[in-house]
């Protein structure tokens, strides 16, 4: 899939919700933040240099050693898509929002099926990341560490033999990696447990966001779990900590889910049941009650009080009723009220089709 494939669909590989554990885990992402020996980091990188570094990368992924790991990469500068299709990545979680930023300066590199994707220029020289469905943590590591290393035969790393890979934030020194996994948990909201769960995963040295990362809230309940510290323990370790909570985090909504079930099941097979009347008729709706009612109806399909829809169908109506895509797919500038009524329509079409 080219970069211009990637901008009109909604579907990503992370969306298909075909990995382990995918009833509870939406998807898992590795992070790698390097940066280039003699340049500035990227807050303080000129044009000039911030050239040179996109050249440098653009050689890179020619070469025999990446094709050889991954195939066929292609590198886009940020000024080669509009504003609306730079949104659609980040509603597509390609790209970090911060890449918007001064566009002339960055550039990303994705695979065709968009599991491997390189920010340049962010708030490092090269963030490579590696998105897989389900809990996929050790896959995304071993690829992503692949891709790393083809990087480094022709890239010169900054690296100090007493503190690892050096970074624009301090918190990334070390093996400069972010691990993390997304989670769908209703029943632990719904519940009231979530608050409790959350301290006890800052006291574990982990950090939890929103859809979008840093700053956003975890509507539609769902939530970003990733590691905070990346110095002092090796790359395995990062991961098999995420491994062991994440696998704790299933095992938790799950009972949530069977004991609210067991004890409410009429009110619960309602709440569903609503959900989906309202996003199957609606003529007009807001992004907001898009995702909450499309995680009440996730939550009866994983329960089957709803049967025959595809989670994956849901992750990409996520997507798809972002407000970026709906311009795009409508190929205008719509407001507000336009786009809640275009999200609906979409909604209908989409979840008619299956009757």
């Amino acid at each position: 899939m080219s970069l211009r494939e990637t901008v009109s669909n909604p579907y990503s590989k992370w969306l298909d919700a075909s990995g382990p554990e995918s009833d509870v885990i939406i998807s898992s992402r590795v992070r790698i933040a390097r940066n280039l020996v003699g340049y500035p980091f990227p807050h303080l990188l000129g044009y000039d240099n911030a050239d040179k570094i996109l050249y440098a990368v653009q050689s890179a992924i020619e070469s025999a050693a990446i094709k050889e790991i991954v195939g066929q990469l292609e590198l886009s500068r940020m000024t080669e898509l509009s504003p609306t299709e730079r949104q659609i990545l980040v509603e597509k979680h390609l790209i970090s929002p911060d890449m918007l930023e001064q566009p002339e300066k960055r550039g990303v590199v994705l695979s065709a099926d968009e599991v491997i994707d390189i920010m340049i220029n962010e708030e490092d020289h090269l963030r490579i990341q590696c998105l897989l469905p389900g809990l996929q943590l050790k896959e995304c590591w071993d690829l992503a560490n692949k891709v790393d290393d083809g990087m480094e035969q022709i890239l010169d790393f900054a690296f100090a033999e007493d503190m690892g890979y050096l970074t624009s934030c301090p918190t990334n020194v070390g093996t400069g990696l972010r691990a993390s996994v997304m989670l769908h948990l209703p029943a632990l909201v719904m519940t009231q447990q979530i608050n409790s769960i959350l301290t006890t995963l800052s006291k574990l040295g982990l950090t939890v966001r929103g859809l979008y990362g840093e700053g956003t809230q975890a509507t539609g309940n769902l939530f970003q779990v990733s590691n905070q510290v990346t110095l002092g323990l090796t790359e395995d370790e990062i991961i098999d900590n995420l491994i062991m909570v994440a696998k704790q985090l299933v095992t938790q909504e799950r009972t949530a889910r069977l004991a609210l079930y067991k004890e409410q099941q009429y009110p619960i097979e309602d709440r569903v049941w609503r959900a989906y009347g309202l996003l199957k008729y609606a003529r007009s709706i807001t992004s907001t009650d898009t995702m909450n009612l499309l995680s009440d109806m996730r939550l009866g399909v994983d329960l089957n009080i709803i049967p025959n829809i595809p989670r994956g169908l849901i992750m990409e109506l996520i997507v798809m009723t972002r407000p970026a895509f709906l311009n795009k797919l409508k190929g205008e500038d719509l407001n507000p009220a336009q786009r809640d009524i275009f999200r609906a329509t979409l909604i209908r079409e989409k979840l008619n089709s299956l009757s």
